[in-house]
């Protein structure tokens, strides 16, 4: 994956805010407080999408993100970003802004993910005690 791509992505951000990104699966994920907004593989964009935000990908004539297992095509929540939008930052941060409310609205409908239960240490039970005899009663 080419950091110059990765550079450019951060600069066409310059107006929405801050991005990270991780290297995953032989691309990029790319993240903004947090949350994973975007994909970067084959040195394309892939925006976080979700119910609401998806018509407005589709509409712009974008394409969902789709990946091959096992012979089976699977279409994971990123959408392609119009080509416009890799022109400015200006052209850049709606797109970038439905992408983030997408991941929010994705981590809010989330149940609490549960702790992970310790396993408890057996304690080693004490040694029993041989009973008191009580002393002979003298007369």
């Amino acid at each position: 994956m080419s950091e110059a791509f990765i550079a450019h992505l951060r600069d066409l951000a310059s107006g929405f805010g801050a991005l990270s990104a991780r290297s995953m699966f032989g691309g990029h994920g790319i993240y903004h407080d947090g949350l994973m907004i975007a994909l970067i593989a084959d040195e394309a964009v892939y925006l976080k999408v979700d119910a609401q935000t998806a018509p407005r990908f589709r509409a712009a004539g974008c394409e969902p993100f789709v990946y091959t297992r096992q012979r089976k095509p699977i279409e994971l929540s990123f959408w392609s970003v119009p080509e416009s939008a890799m022109d400015s930052p200006q052209d850049m941060k709606p797109w970038l802004t439905l992408a983030y409310q997408a991941a929010l609205r994705k981590a809010n409908a989330a149940p609490p993910k549960k702790a992970k239960a310790k396993k408890a240490v057996a304690k080693k039970a004490a040694a029993k005690k041989a009973p008191r005899r009580k002393p002979a009663a003298q007369d």
